[in-house]
């Protein structure tokens, strides 16, 4: 099917440090643009891959896995590893948690993390069963758009296909057990106001990424898609800043 309009990939060629940015569970890189732009314009190299599935429509989406998304972003990953000297994560809710993944399974290409929101564990109680669901319940109400500032959405779909929702316990149990071996630095966001993704999530990354180093900072005037939200500028600057401080390609430094 056609790629929506907003939720096409987004790549820009930039200096000697890139940064790959995973958006989230039936999201697009509309939620990660303006993040990825802002990054560009400081003299990054980006890259924000549509997930398999995501961006067209539900129907599609439940025939993928979340086995696949973290397919899509590890190419992703080495792609953006051949351009450039120094790579970075960042990630939105389930975009979040693959960013981490990535940390996990490429220590010696990712020099750091950026999570906003990450999702690492289940909020829905029919979740470890929803495999046995799907052919009686193919889909449920959506869980995007959960954002603060009116007049916003991240262009998700308007409902959640479940049979690709199944598949995301798989995701969270491998990278909270590999959480450990993260040694590259993380710096988090956390919306207290989020209503789709609840506390647990971070005490999960604070509790067992125990040879990173973690920054968590709050953004207390946000919902869920903290990117798009009242305290967007905030994510921009602190990774930014981030991705300075941690970078050793003297890229990123324009000001």
């Amino acid at each position: 099917m056609p790629t929506m309009p907003g939720a096409e990939p987004y790549r820009r060629s930039g200096g000697g440090t890139g940064v790959l940015l995973c958006h989230g569970f039936t999201g697009s890189p509309r939620s990660m643009l303006p993040w990825a732009r802002h990054l560009a314009d400081a003299g990054l190299t980006v890259d924000v891959p549509l997930l398999p599935g995501h961006g067209t429509s539900w129907q599609e989406m439940a025939a993928t896995t979340s086995a696949q998304w973290l397919a899509a972003v590890e190419s992703a990953l080495l792609r953006l590893r051949g351009l450039c000297d120094t790579v970075f994560v960042a990630g939105l809710s389930m975009g979040g948690c693959l960013a981490l993944r990535l940390a996990q399974l490429y220590p010696e290409s990712v020099r750091g993390a950026m999570v906003v929101n990450p999702s690492l564990a289940v909020e829905n109680p029919l979740l470890p069963v929803a495999r046995l669901l799907a052919p009686l319940v193919p889909a449920t109400p959506s869980v995007g758009d959960d954002i603060k500032k009116p007049g916003v959405g991240e262009g998700s779909y308007d409902t959640v296909p479940t049979a690709a929702a199944a598949t995301l316990p798989a995701l969270w149990r491998v990278t909270k057990r590999d959480m450990a071996t993260i040694t590259a630095p993380v710096l988090a966001y956390r919306s207290p106001h989020d209503h789709v993704v609840g506390p647990r999530s971070l005490r999960i990354l604070a509790s067992r990424a125990v040879n990173a180093r973690l920054r968590v900072h709050s953004l207390d005037n946000s919902y869920h898609v903290a990117t798009l939200d009242y305290d967007a500028s905030t994510i921009f600057d602190g990774s930014l800043a981030f991705v300075r401080e941690h970078s050793t390609s003297g890229e990123g430094t324009k000001r």
